[in-house]
């Protein structure tokens, strides 16, 4: 009779973490494909949604802001933003692409309560696959900010392309990271969707979206300007102004200081740790995933 070390037990509903998503990618492609089919059941527009609200919102904000509160450059306003359209919907896509990967990622684990008590997989692949299905919304609004942007003489260079996919890295990683923090913590405490919302509509106005982030210099100081400044959705949001607004302004507008050689390493750092925390959080929690449901 063969004894069994302990060291080959393992605890019961414990995977190997963000590690199994490699091995699971086939199941990642199904949860995806899944999560697409019955967000759009029975609708008409489909995944025309994805140009319709990002497209409303914009008119929305450019008409309350740039032409209402002047934050467009003009004869009048000298002072205003170049090309402001431009700037704020650079701005909406990458803002818009968090705010659902996390809104989703927050309540995935409790949506599929259901699949979670029946059968074992990689719990983790729930909140990875909100991110990646928010990913496909995200691709049709990036392709409007391209075709705009070409409209408004973009010609951007190979390091202003790459800081546009430093920023969606980092901003996809913070997402990924909450969405295990606050998926796992959803289950147990139904009040985190709550904060989750009050957090993202925070998130909205606490990045230089809608308005420059000389604003926040002037009026609060440098002090509490680095602070703002290491907000990993705040260098997203500069580095995708960088790569498709600051090309088409032919180099006037002004970008913050210290944007590549110093904001763009913390906010990939933050991400990190909030990628490692979120995952230690979730493997703490997700032993009892199966009972709290």
């Amino acid at each position: 009779m063969s004894v069994i070390s302990t060291d080959e037990l393992t605890t019961p509903g414990l995977g190997g973490g963000l590690r199994d998503i490699k091995q699971s990618s086939f199941l990642l492609k199904l949860l995806v494909r899944k999560e697409l089919k019955v967000r759009y059941r029975g609708s008409v527009l489909g995944l025309l949604w994805s140009y319709v609200k990002p497209g409303v919102q914009f008119i929305v904000f450019y008409v309350a802001l740039g032409i209402f509160l002047g934050l467009e450059r003009s004869p009048k306003n000298p002072d205003g933003l170049a090309n402001y359209a431009v700037y704020l919907f650079s701005g909406i896509v990458l803002i818009n692409f968090f705010s659902e990967a996390l809104g989703n990622a927050a309540r995935s684990i409790v949506m599929n309560g259901n699949l979670i008590k029946k059968i074992y997989l990689p719990r983790e692949l729930f909140p990875v696959a909100s991110v990646w299905v928010s990913a496909v919304h995200f691709f049709p609004q990036l392709v409007v900010l391209v075709v705009g942007c070409v409209f408004a003489g973009w010609h951007p260079n190979v390091i202003q392309l790459l800081a546009a996919v430093a920023g969606f890295i980092i901003v996809a990683l913070l997402a990924t990271g909450l969405g295990l923090l606050f998926g796992s913590a959803n289950v147990y405490f139904r009040d985190s969707e709550n904060l989750v919302d009050m957090l993202l509509m925070i998130a909205t106005w606490a990045s230089p979206v809608m308005y420059a982030w000389s604003m926040v210099e002037q009026k609060l100081g440098s002090t509490v300007f680095a602070i703002y400044q290491a907000n990993p959705i705040t260098i997203g949001v500069e580095l995708f102004h960088y790569a498709f607004w600051y090309p088409t302004t032919d180099g006037a507008a002004a970008m913050p200081p210290n944007l590549f050689g110093l904001w763009l390493p913390v906010g990939l750092v933050v991400a990190v740790v909030i990628v490692v925390l979120g995952q230690y959080t979730f493997r703490r929690l997700e032993g009892r995933f199966a009972q709290e449901l």
